[in-house]
């Protein structure tokens, strides 16, 4: 996976291959199939390589249909279904050995002028005061830490807490919650598309194991087989991905092998500037 800011700029950075058409390459990695957060980044990528450079995009929903294979690069077919005054829709199909991985939706906007509310961010520690989750695994899991580190380099995460029993936050209301820090490791430049495929690529890191945490057990447990279904992403206001973020999760219902998550995305000033949800397969095997 990429080992700092500047690699994952450089692995969301398409190739054009073809009017519309373009070619994703794939990092160095330990993993046997295609992180999902790397194919729906580039996806958005190729759809915003097609629209306006007044448009800016708004939400994108998607789903995962097969394993992609981390040996091989992903050709991303985009596919333009309007272009409306204020509003304009592309869909993706990214594709491995002739087969689709990968079914993308994105909706861009003409920025405009509207309705201000938001959820009031949670009262957490702050980034510097929660510990550093590569040294919490290097406490819990020595075997497996550097694996891990290595695999994520590209991305700084600071833990803040979960509602399993004893944890750090009450589970009277909502028993499956979990919240972090997270933010890309290094600097990026100034373009919004940048930083928003940036933490496309880092929200599908963590987000389905909030549907873990009331059952005692994690998505990489032995008697685990788990894998991301869907994934959407709303974004709200500007932000960096270069910068702290709060990823606020929580699982409001798991049932029938599967856990849905959501997320809140808050900047350091409580500023809510993206929802994520995902529904995907939890499924306990004996």
């Amino acid at each position: 996976m990429p080992s700092s800011a500047e690699d994952l700029v450089k692995l969301l950075d398409l190739e054009s291959i073809d009017v519309n058409l373009f070619r994703g390459t794939q990092p160095d990695t330990m993993l046997q199939r295609v992180f999902g957060g790397q194919v729906a980044a580039q996806a958005l990528v190729a759809a915003v390589r097609t629209v306006e450079p007044h448009l800016s995009v708004h939400s994108l929903h998607s789903y995962f249909l097969r394993p992609g294979d981390p040996s091989v690069p992903i050709v991303y077919d985009v596919e333009t279904l309007r272009d409306g005054r204020s509003f304009s829709t592309r869909r993706v199909v990214a594709r491995q050995h002739g087969r689709p991985i990968y079914f993308l939706t994105a909706s861009f906007q003409v920025a405009e002028e509207g309705f201000e509310h938001q959820d009031v961010m949670p009262d957490v520690p702050a980034p510097a005061d929660s510990p550093d989750m590569g040294e919490m695994f290097r406490k819990r899991a020595p075997e497996k830490a550097e694996e891990w580190l290595k695999e994520w380099a590209a991305l700084e995460l600071r833990w803040v807490g979960d509602s399993r029993p004893g944890g750090e936050i009450p589970s009277d209301e909502r028993p499956s919650q979990s919240r972090l820090w997270i933010r890309v490791s290094g600097r990026l430049d100034d373009d919004p598309l940048t930083h928003q495929a940036a933490f496309t690529y880092a929200s599908d890191m963590t987000l389905l194991g909030s549907s873990l945490v009331p059952h005692g057990v994690t998505v990489s447990s032995k008697n685990m087989q788990s894998a991301s279904l869907d994934h959407t992403i709303w974004f709200h206001r500007p932000f960096r991905a270069d910068e702290w973020l709060l990823y606020d999760q929580a699982s409001p219902s798991a049932s029938g092998a599967r856990g849905l998550a959501i997320g809140r995305v808050f900047t350091e000033d409580g500023t809510l500037v993206a929802t994520v949800a995902q529904e995907g397969l939890v499924r306990k095997r004996d």
